[in-house]
């Protein structure tokens, strides 16, 4: 018999072949006798197909599935692992829908029935020596079908873990900007109170100017104290958990004699950190009993509508002047001179209620405000 040349040699596919049956061996080994296949060595394990991939350097593994010790799919993810390159054709009796998809997750190239078609078989080969695949139709709808299914779910993780990203982003940006406006902001109220502390301090003070400078001392220290609580509930907004609404309206109503809650009887719940839902809520009370007269009561509306809880603040106080309602959400903002107030604070209350809210992906605004008194409302998030 004529020797074929070095050129034709080296242009032929090498191919591995390992099944633990001898018999079926011997069978593919007459089969892959071709002018285009070289076979470089058979093996009868997946330990002793390791090794002898590593001394032959074959282009595919024709690899049964079903071996004893060490199975086809872990001696494919060795393999793969020792070059990615190699084109591994699983071959098997089995149809086993598990057993495709664990072949093909491995890195196989192709999966044959071992009651294939000769040509199929070589078809499979040379498409894995060329960086393709091939499945056998016997196999190919169920498998399609499952690998679109998986591949579905993971498009939908992957958008989860986006959406998530997102929302993480943009709670790190409103918190760095809440960081940031605080450390601007604080440093009118800290002015005001080290030049109370230098009016103390001078020797030509009255007893009675000093007597009021520490009663003013007192209450901005105060003010400055609630703020650090408002500060820690903002920050800590983004953290949620499912909570009732009505509940949080009450537990704020019981703490003042002349606010009332007009709320569903049944819960109301929605995603929010309820130290922070309850900071927000007293906040508004606050500022509504601050700005109205003693006698006149103080609402908070709970309902939903277009599937939001919205909860509004009432007051029957004179109203918000027009030309301030712009700025009634800007720190430091209480439409009162900073020596004339006759409500002291810090004045950063409506700000960080805000700040909160829009963590929790609501927002606080001013609904009306006139001669009959203020509304402001409070918007959640959507809710089932």
């Amino acid at each position: 018999m004529a020797l074929k040349s070095s050129s034709v040699l080296a242009s032929r596919v090498r191919v591995l072949v390992v099944d633990d049956n001898a018999g079926f061996r011997d069978s593919l080994l007459a089969l892959l006798d071709t002018d285009d296949l070289l076979i470089v060595g058979q093996a009868a394990s997946g330990r002793d197909a390791i090794n002898m991939v590593l001394a032959t350097m074959p282009d595919v593994v024709l690899m049964d599935v079903r071996m004893p010790d060490m199975d086809g799919v872990e001696t494919t993810r060795r393999l793969k692992a020792l070059d990615p390159r190699i084109g591994v054709v699983a071959l098997t009796g089995n149809d086993d829908q598990r057993v495709v998809r664990d072949m093909l997750v491995a890195g196989a190239s192709g999966y044959v029935l071992k009651d294939s078609d000769g040509d199929e078989i070589l078809h499979a080969i040379h498409a894995a020596a060329r960086g393709g695949g091939v499945i056998s139709p016997e196999v190919t709808p169920s498998v399609i079908e499952e690998l679109t299914e998986a591949l579905e779910r993971e498009r939908r993780r992957i958008r989860q873990l986006e959406v998530a990203q997102e929302a993480l982003l943009e709670r790190a940006a409103r918190r760095h900007q809440l960081v940031a406006r605080l450390g601007h902001e604080l440093r009118t109220p800290l002015t005001v109170i080290l030049g109370m502390a230098q009016t103390l301090g001078h020797p030509n003070a009255t007893e009675a100017e000093r007597t009021e400078m520490r009663e003013r001392l007192i209450t901005r220290a105060q003010d400055l104290a609630r703020l650090v609580e408002r500060f820690e509930a903002a920050l800590e907004a983004g953290m949620t958990e499912w909570a009732d609404v009505v509940e949080v309206a009450h537990a704020v109503a019981g703490d003042h004699d002349r606010v009332i809650v007009d709320a569903p009887v049944a819960p109301l719940m929605a995603s929010l950190n309820r130290h922070a839902a309850r900071q927000i809520v007293e906040e508004l009370v606050a500022n509504a009993v601050s700005f109205s007269s003693e006698e006149e009561s103080v609402t908070i509306h709970v309902a939903v509508r277009g599937g939001s809880v919205e909860v509004r603040v009432s007051d029957h106080g004179k109203g918000i002047d027009p030309e301030l309602a712009d700025r009634m959400f800007a720190p430091m903002e209480q439409g009162e001179g900073l020596n004339t107030r006759t409500h002291q604070g810090a004045g950063l209350g409506l700000a960080l209620a805000r700040m909160s809210a829009r963590a929790m992906d609501g927002d606080v605004t001013l609904e009306r405000s006139g001669a009959g008194g203020s509304t402001f409302l409070w918007t959640l998030a959507s809710v089932d």
